[in-house]
């Protein structure tokens, strides 16, 4: 059974402003190490899937930079959204595709934007969801969570299903938005809920039956697409359809209402959505006060748990303050106190309402 990688490849990433922009998107950004977050996964899911075996979705302004940066994905594997509909139309894009090619196969979707400290763990929880997946089950990877975290969203479990290499599975009971502070501490010391990672495995002919019976709306449109795929109306097609789609994401569009849908609980990978400047700061090393820099040389003075973070090489003194992030690029400058970065889409929102727009 021949098994294909989905790479989501299409978000802004507007809560790590003013690094990451409308035309230098998260992704894109090499924004921990020499490499960016694209890269880095395609990298990592090359231990599981050679460049035929990847398909990566994205939008028309950010597929010349994908392709520069990956060369060895085929430039047939890139599938463009005309504009973006949320991950439930994401994954029927894909699926699409591989229905007319290979309805048989497995199906495993990523974001592009994740970092993953611990790459052998995580292929190995990748290849026990495929194993599960193959039986028919929509499965979700889910990361026990180690902190009352506000920024994710939660998969609760269910009854236990199994086990596949030591890796427990879940049926999955419901699916929770970001919480607050207190729903997200009470979860924690309840026990049995994951963050969803938004990473999910399934069978082709599996997803698409779902779509059929849970978005059969969307379904119409994929299922057109499907018909169209290798000929000359493709483009016609998805242009003249893509925009009749509403906006819904996979989690609620189809897995919360899935039948057999099913979550493994993982555990030590290190894993980050890299979604705020809060959590670089946690991905980053740190100095004995637990001041984090980035390409700064940081000179703290009575100062910790400050994050310094520039585009260029420069000094950054931190006298007397502590639990302060700041952000330089070339053209912006963000200060703000830990904790606080979730916001950070504000300032994005107020440049819009200014038309400040050479800003996003």
């Amino acid at each position: 059974m021949s098994t294909y990688a989905v790479i989501m490849a299409g978000g802004g990433g507007t809560r790590l402003w003013p690094l990451s922009r409308r035309q230098h998107p998260k992704h894109l950004l090499p924004l921990l190490e020499d490499t960016s977050l694209y890269q880095a996964t395609v990298a990592r899911l090359s231990g599981l899937f050679p460049p035929e075996r990847m398909l990566v979705v994205t939008t028309v302004d950010q597929v010349d930079a994908l392709r520069e940066q990956t060369p060895q994905i085929p430039l047939s594997h890139f599938l463009l959204e005309p504009e973006p509909k949320g991950t439930a139309a994401v994954v029927g894009l894909a699926a699409a595709r591989l229905y007319a090619e290979a309805p048989d196969a497995r199906m495993a979707v990523f974001p592009a934007d994740h970092y993953i400290r611990h790459v052998d763990r995580f292929l190995s929880v990748v290849q026990a969801a495929l194993t599960w997946a193959a039986r028919d089950y929509l499965v979700a990877l889910g990361i026990e969570p180690t902190y009352p975290a506000t920024g994710y969203g939660y998969i609760q479990q269910g009854e236990r299903l199994g086990e596949v290499d030591g890796w427990p599975v879940y049926r999955i009971r419901r699916f929770k938005e970001k919480p607050s502070r207190e729903q997200a501490e009470r979860m924690l010391a309840e026990g049995g809920y994951t963050w969803n990672s938004g990473m999910f495995f399934w069978r082709v002919a599996r997803i698409w039956e779902e779509f059929r019976r849970q978005m059969p709306e969307h379904w119409r449109v994929f299922e057109a697409l499907r018909e169209a795929w290798g000929t000359p109306q493709w483009d016609e097609r998805l242009a003249a359809l893509w925009p009749t789609l509403t906006v819904q994401t996979i989690d609620y569009g189809i897995m919360e209402g899935a039948r057999d849908a099913a979550v493994i609980p993982a555990r030590g990978l290190g894993w980050s959505d890299v979604g705020s400047w809060d959590a670089v700061w946690e991905l980053l090393p740190k100095d004995e006060e637990e001041n984090a820099a980035y390409r700064a040389w940081v000179l703290p003075i009575d100062s910790r748990r400050n994050l310094a973070y520039s585009t260029r090489e420069r000094l950054v003194v931190f006298l007397g303050v502590e639990d302060i992030l700041v952000v330089e690029t070339d053209d912006a400058l963000l200060v703000l106190p830990r904790g606080q970065s979730q916001r950070v889409r504000e300032v994005v929102q107020r440049l819009r309402e200014k038309g400040l727009t050479e800003y996003l």
